[in-house]
């Protein structure tokens, strides 16, 4: 690797992204993308591979692209690898949230004395665990996929966290938090993306409009007596941050809330994309505070 960052949007518009993952250049959709693109037409078709949903699921010259690689970003090695449905096992917009978690965490655990206890629910490959290991968490990783799980154990092991006190665990999220709270186990912090649609490890149903307001009430149940943070993100269509915002209040009353849009940022800041949203509940032990 080179000094540069290991991610970098390069071009997005007519529905379609153009990013660099470390040396390899890929197109994926972007429904956000409404304007016109700025680079030539050329540049979009020297990309290694591409990936479409207008036909099904479809990959364009996946060949090309490596079985893994390995990329550096916000702090983190990350292993890519491209899948059926077009992802690589990172979601670069995320990039701002792991920052902000790696510091937070850091700043509590010096205020504090000790390691603070961090939850992450939905955690796919790992990025919002490690940073809250690299700020010195004592951290719970939960996905229901045992596939993502091992990856993330990858991730943490290509960031020299391997013997880092992380519990990898998959199982369903609602009934894992239902355990939790029975066995009065407490964490004081809660990080979670929940997706729009998504099955368990046993093939349990997640949808988010009907389960949102649970998960949110056992999220609520597992917080410690001094909690730090609750951190929601989310890419489910119309929820807009004011949205995200209005439901991370109603459900931790009392705390200060900062929400805002997730962007996958362009060197033109013009031509930035917003790609989800996230809400940050603060509450009296966080020392970073959070705006209101």
């Amino acid at each position: 690797m080179t000094g540069r960052d290991g991610y970098e949007l390069l071009d997005s518009g007519e529905g379609r992204k153009l990013e660099r993952f470390g040396d390899v250049t890929i197109a994926r959709p972007c429904a956000q993308a409404l304007w016109a693109q700025s680079l030539p037409r050329g540049r979009w078709e020297r990309a290694a591979a591409a990936f479409d949903r207008e036909d099904g699921n479809r990959w364009h010259n996946r060949s090309a692209l490596p079985a893994s690689w390995t990329i550096e970003t916000a702090g983190l090695k990350m292993k890519l690898s491209g899948t059926d449905f077009g992802h690589l096992g990172i979601f670069p917009e995320q990039r701002e949230q792991w920052r902000w978690i790696r510091e937070t965490v850091r700043a509590a655990c010096a205020a504090r004395g000790g390691r603070v206890s961090v939850l992450n629910l939905f955690a796919y490959s790992g990025g919002a665990t490690i940073a809250a290991a690299q700020g010195g968490a004592e951290a719970c990783h939960l996905d229901a996929s045992r596939g993502m799980v091992q990856w993330a154990r990858e991730n943490a092991a290509l960031n020299g966290l391997e013997d880092a006190p992380v519990r990898w665990i998959a199982d369903d999220a609602r009934k894992f938090l239902a355990r939790e709270i029975r066995r009065g186990r407490r964490y004081d912090a809660v990080i979670l993306d929940p997706p729009t649609f998504g099955r368990g490890a046993k093939g349990e149903l997640y949808k988010f409009e009907r389960d949102l307001p649970e998960t949110f009430s056992s999220v609520a149940g597992v917080l410690s007596d001094n909690p730090l943070f609750v951190l929601f993100s989310s890419h489910s269509p119309g929820v807009t941050p004011a949205v995200a915002e209005c439901l991370v209040r109603r459900a931790f009353k009392g705390a200060r809330v900062e929400c805002g849009e997730m962007m996958l940022q362009a060197a033109d800041a013009s031509m930035s994309v917003p790609s989800g949203v996230f809400a940050r509940a603060a509450f009296g032990g966080n020392p970073s505070g959070g705006a209101a």
